[in-house]
């Protein structure tokens, strides 16, 4: 569809974020605006060897009153929207609503502790979990399902944005979540890139990643539902096709979806308060990242990652620093990136180690992940 058909931007009405320091999104911003994170250092061997740190659910935490036969995964994805949806049960069941689903790994732990056959691999399909989500609520439509590596959270976003866009939906119920298993652990684990203390994004002592669970939801509207008026302004995609695990060593390819993201949004660099970088603490993802926020001529633009209070949570991270970044641009905050003293990319970057308070207008959001793929996001008042 020719871009000048397409309506600018769309209001973001609700929003969940559930982790391990908060069920809604209100008590995770409390909890990050008191320093508080997620992140602890666990001794597992019967799920990994060495000790590692990680935000995870208690075992004994309970998502829903009545579990029934949902997994946890599925669990986490209901929970979230449960929240989100609250104050609006009409668009739920509404024939102009599409839900979308972001996950990486769904329900792939059940590898690890149902028997192999027929009946396992259709009940680990991400479509199955994404049928008993919707029929749990009544959603009229098939939901959409995005699993993009790291970057799905983000790309779901812009889906729900084109669908509403495009005028194909008014509403987009936008989900994702992962749980963090053996399976998940063991293949981070495999590229060494699993640290065994807090994280320390952009910093010269990162020792690698922290991983994380949780869930997230935003719904979007074509029409603004109270004063705050927030708004996903522009969205781009692009993949640098380098290697199936490192990212590109230039950051071009980054650079270039930052930079479409802004055209379409009608903004230039300057416009922009805030950037969530994607900031995981490891050797290649930082200095990448921070190659393409130099090309973008975005170095001296205050940057955070959140990685220090929720680890990488996967499918769910594009959509919890989303919902996260919405609500600093609200509050006139920029949280600071913990484990961050020392700057260890080899490109300036303006990383945010304090709290700031002020004006905000517009903010971005970067995303990158396996297989090359990049996202960027811009959203504003």
């Amino acid at each position: 569809m020719d871009g000048q058909q397409l309506h600018k931007g769309v209001f973001v009405i609700a929003d969940n974020i559930l982790s391990p320091i908060g069920s809604t999104t209100a008590e995770n911003m409390r909890h990050l605006k008191s320093g508080e994170s997620g992140v602890q250092q666990y001794i597992d061997t019967n799920i990994l060897p060495d000790t590692f740190s990680a935000s995870l659910f208690s075992q004994s935490h309970t998502f829903l009153e009545q579990e029934g036969d949902y997994t946890k995964f599925e669990q986490l994805l209901i929970a979230s929207i449960t929240d989100s949806v609250k104050e609006l049960p009409e668009i739920v069941s509404s024939e102009r609503t599409i839900l979308i689903i972001s996950s990486t790994k769904g329900n792939i732990s059940l590898l690890e502790t149902e028997t192999h056959n027929t009946g396992l691999y259709q009940r680990i399909a991400l479509h199955t979990s994404a049928g008993l989500v919707a029929q749990h609520f009544g959603f009229v439509h098939t939901p959409i399902i995005v699993s993009n590596a790291c970057i799905s959270g983000v790309v779901a976003i812009i889906t729900g944005m084109r669908l509403l866009q495009s005028r194909d939906y008014d509403h987009a119920i936008v989900v994702g979540a992962d749980v963090i298993s053996k399976f998940v652990l063991s293949g981070f684990g495999s590229f060494q890139a699993l640290s065994d203390e807090l994280c320390k994004p952009f910093d010269k002592d990162r020792k690698g990643i922290n991983l994380g669970e949780g869930a997230a939801t935003v719904v979007l509207s074509t029409v603004a539902n109270n004063r705050d008026n927030l708004k996903i302004l522009g969205g781009a995609i692009s993949n640098d096709a380098n290697h199936i695990s490192g990212p590109s060593r230039t950051g071009e390819e980054l650079a270039w979806a930052i930079n479409e993201a802004l055209a379409e949004a009608d903004l230039t660099y300057s416009d922009i308060s805030f950037i969530s970088a994607h900031g995981t603490a490891t050797m290649y993802n930082d200095e990448m990242e921070a190659n393409a926020i130099n090309i973008a001529g975005m170095q001296t633009i205050p940057v955070n990652s959140l990685k220090g209070y929720y680890g990488h949570t996967l499918g769910a991270a594009g959509l919890i620093e989303t919902v996260v970044s919405l609500h600093s641009l609200k509050e006139g905050i920029i949280l600071p990136t913990p484990g961050f003293q020392n700057s260890g990319v080899s490109k300036p970057l303006n990383v945010s180690a304090e709290m700031f308070k002020g004006p905000l207008e517009n903010g971005l959001k970067t995303a990158s992940g396996f297989g090359g793929c990049n996202a960027a996001l811009v959203f504003g008042k």
